[in-house]
């Protein structure tokens, strides 16, 4: 049975993790094959977005081995984007069920002169191993 985890985004530039604010978060969900949208905010002058709740399985699915039948933690993909900044794509964020969970992501500014382009870096999360 499907339980509720949250998941927020916290975006920034530079090593020194200066908020970026007015950022455009989409997160989307993908579940048997169809992709879903699940919120789309501004990050605040902190460059944060607000938590949304993710449809995650049971939590007891990632206390013990199941086999490899199902993955224990819900996946979302986070696209980020800023003008000034290379669009950023995080794939297949965990998210866990009766968990709160904070995505970092950093930008990378565009060099003077350089366009902004819908080709984003692309950084997929790999699968735990539980």
């Amino acid at each position: 049975m499907a339980q509720i985890g949250r998941l927020g985004v916290r975006v920034y530039t530079a090593r020194a993790q200066l908020p970026v604010e007015q950022a455009a978060v989409l997160i989307t969900q993908t579940v048997n094959g169809a992709k879903y949208f699940i919120s789309l905010q501004q990050t605040d002058r902190s460059g944060n977005t607000e938590f949304v709740e993710i449809l995650a399985p049971d939590i007891g699915e990632s206390q013990h081995p199941n086999g490899g039948n199902t993955i224990p933690f819900a996946q979302c993909d986070v696209w980020v984007e800023h003008p000034g900044y290379e669009v950023m794509v995080i794939e297949d964020v965990q998210v866990f069920a009766g968990e709160t969970s904070l995505q970092q992501v950093e930008l990378q500014p565009l060099l003077e002169g350089e366009p902004w382009t819908q080709n984003p870096e692309v950084r997929p999360i790999p699968g735990q191993d539980l």
